[in-house]
């Protein structure tokens, strides 16, 4: 695991220093790799290529990057980990090929000098790397199935940078830097900016499953080499088979797969933990992993001081179970202080996901005694485990069995109720009624999803922190809406489609970059053993009558864990790893969400209307819990512009 970058200044006449630039715009990112660094440089072309090291694999200097082939006529800078490097390896020595070291990347120089870009199909892992070929005068970048490791690249007026974080662009001469207002409209609906765009103009994140290769004349060359949607597509072909075979039969298999992949995640050098939150899928990678070891593994926990929120005591409970090597840190407002300052500078591009506070505070905790640690990743997104798929779910089961001749009568009466007063009604009815949560607000759903021709539109709508109609009275430029795109395949039935738009939007350019930026802060290297295309090539094939069943969430993982940990540990509702940070917003960030949010800072910086913010702020602090989430990505977005654009 590291950090890379690099240019190619088609321009270039020695009017800046090409060594004194890639060193400065490598050492941004130096506490990603505080292990070793390297750089390469052909002056005369304009190139230079640099390299952070956290030493996983072959802490020797023989794994020191930029590292070349033996012709030294193709040179690499990488970022990641190929599980599989050991079978590849052997491949190669049968074509011929020596190797000086017992490095995954030294196998990963020479897959490519041996297959081209193919050489990634033979890869299960994680990556982003950059591989300047002479041969031909090409640089090629790459980003592995999933989208686990990032890579931004930049052209514009004859400059082509890329790198791991955007904080490294800043550095080169040549770097404009202009705020992209659709693209923050954009992290404003969904608390993130999903690839190809960026917070900045001319700046683009390489796609999941995609190369970018630049000739010397400038030229871009971009395609996808893996998609998932083609796997998604011989499930639904093949769905009559697949529902044909034994349960147990499927379930068998995939534990089989699982075990491999979490197992291909041990690979290492040095120490390996896991992120265990307590949930199903945490705790089934604890628990195969445990199974196959003979001494404790470690595994680590955040948990919070409110009970809504807590889920460590569960972890907890399964650790014991299981024998693991357990620690644990409770998370305080005191702590979230300390963080929000640094949180620019974690995370240069804006982030609405509060639960990166958190994520931040587990990795420092990990690090403390391993290099590396597991998380569960994919698993909601794979196996059908958000609360949002169950309540779409019997949402559906009712709308189904009214007639669509009806279903705008009935729409028509509930638009007379004002979802205040039921709000207000419900909980008069105390104790006669089963508890819920924003009473209004899922009644206006429901009214929406009844009278909607697609679910699809609606979930994204209603996940979203701001509609676009809301948009347009926060923000005081125009911008454009934002079509569905790749996140739809009309094939898939309604549920599986929720599904597969949060695995190719949300898992990697929401949760993989908080997990991502939040360990490689502290030099911890996060693995996602879900994420290996064994398993995802293989969960989304399921049919959905093995992942949501009966009302059951996740059915054939859980299938799986009870095997190996009783049901009993998890008879609970589902939380999800998300933070108090309304409570905390009104008591100790206050101050804070008043500096940043306030009417005269923001009507000076002429973004957002300072009304409508201030709208949001009142009642956020009148505890109207609904309103708080959509305040943290406008305060976390006020935070990044700070430290970025001022």
């Amino acid at each position: 695991m590291c950090r890379i970058t690099g240019f190619i200044d088609f321009d270039y006449r020695g009017n800046y220093s090409v060594e004194d630039v890639i060193v400065s715009m490598r050492d941004t990112m130096a506490y990603g790799g505080p292990d070793d660094s390297g750089i390469y440089i052909e002056k005369e072309k304009g190139l230079a290529l640099g390299h952070r090291r956290l030493s996983i694999l072959d802490l020797s200097n023989l794994g020191h990057q930029p590292m070349r082939n033996d012709s030294g006529n193709i040179w690499l800078t990488y970022n990641g980990e190929i599980y599989n490097f050991k079978e590849i390896k052997t491949e190669l020595e049968a074509n011929g090929h020596q190797f000086k070291s017992t490095s995954d990347t030294e196998v990963l120089l020479k897959a490519y000098e041996q297959w081209g870009i193919e050489a990634v199909h033979r890869f299960r892992g994680m990556w982003a790397f950059a591989i300047w070929d002479k041969r031909k005068e090409a640089l090629i970048l790459c980003r592995d199935r999933a989208g686990v490791k990032p890579l931004f690249w930049y052209l514009k007026d004859g400059i082509f940078i890329f790198s791991s974080e955007l904080k490294a662009l800043h550095k080169h001469p040549r770097f404009v830097k202009k705020l992209d207002r659709n693209a923050l409209s954009l992290y404003l609906k969904r608390g993130y900016i999903a690839a190809p765009d960026s917070i900045f103009e001319y700046v683009h994140k390489l796609e999941p499953g995609s190369y970018l290769e630049i000739n010397k004349k400038g030229q871009i060359k971009k395609a996808p080499y893996w998609d998932i949607a083609d796997y998604y597509a011989k499930g639904a072909a093949d769905k009559k088979k697949w529902l044909a075979r034994p349960e147990e039969e499927i379930a068998g298999q995939l534990e089989d797969i699982l075990t491999d992949s979490f197992k291909l995640r041990l690979v290492a050098d040095v120490p390996v933990g896991v992120f265990l939150s307590g949930g199903i899928d945490s705790s089934l990678v604890s628990a195969l992993l445990q199974k196959e070891s003979t001494n404790p593994i470690k595994t680590f926990t955040i948990g919070f001081h409110e009970d809504k929120f807590n889920e460590a005591r569960w972890a907890k409970g399964v650790a014991d179970y299981l024998g693991t090597d357990h620690t644990e840190l409770y998370c305080a407002p005191q702590d979230v202080l300390k963080i929000i300052p640094q949180l620019p500078e974690l995370y240069d591009e804006p982030i609405g996901d509060s639960s990166a506070i958190p994520t931040h505070l587990v990795s420092c905790l990990a690090k403390q005694k391993v290099k590396v640690s597991l998380s569960a990743d994919g698993g909601d997104e794979l196996f059908c485990g958000y609360n949002t798929y169950l309540y779409y779910g019997r949402i559906l089961n009712i709308i189904n069995h009214i007639p669509r001749g009806m279903r705008s009568s009935i729409s028509g009466i509930l638009n007379r109720i004002n979802p205040d007063s039921l709000a207000g009604l419900y909980k008069k009815g105390g104790r006669f009624l089963p508890p819920q949560e924003n009473v209004g607000m899922k009644f206006l759903k429901f009214r929406k999803l009844l009278k909607s021709d697609s679910l699809h539109e609606e979930y994204l709508n209603q996940v979203a922190y701001f509609t676009d109609e809301e948009l347009a009275g926060l923000v005081i430029y125009p911008f454009h809406k934002t079509p569905s795109g790749k996140t739809y395949q009309p094939y898939l039935d309604q549920i599986t489609n929720l599904m597969f738009s949060d695995f190719v939007s949300y898992l990697p350019d929401d949760l993989l970059v908080k997990v991502d930026r939040a360990t490689m802060a502290v030099a911890l290297e996060g693995r996602e053993p879900f994420l290996d295309n064994k398993v995802t090539e293989y969960a989304s094939q399921l049919p959905l009558e093995y992942k949501y069943k009966s009302g059951v969430t996740k059915y054939i993982l859980k299938k799986i864990l009870y095997r190996h940990i009783p049901k009993r540990f998890f008879n609970r509702p589902k939380h999800g790893f998300s933070v108090p940070i309304g409570k905390w917003g009104r008591e100790k960030l206050r101050g804070l969400y008043q500096e940043y949010l306030n009417k005269e800072r923001i009507e000076r910086e002429g973004i957002f209307n300072a009304e409508a913010v201030h709208n949001l702020l009142s009642k956020h602090m009148r505890n109207e819990e609904a309103f708080s989430s959509k305040l943290w990505p406008i305060f976390s977005f006020q935070l990044w512009k700070e430290k970025w654009l001022n």
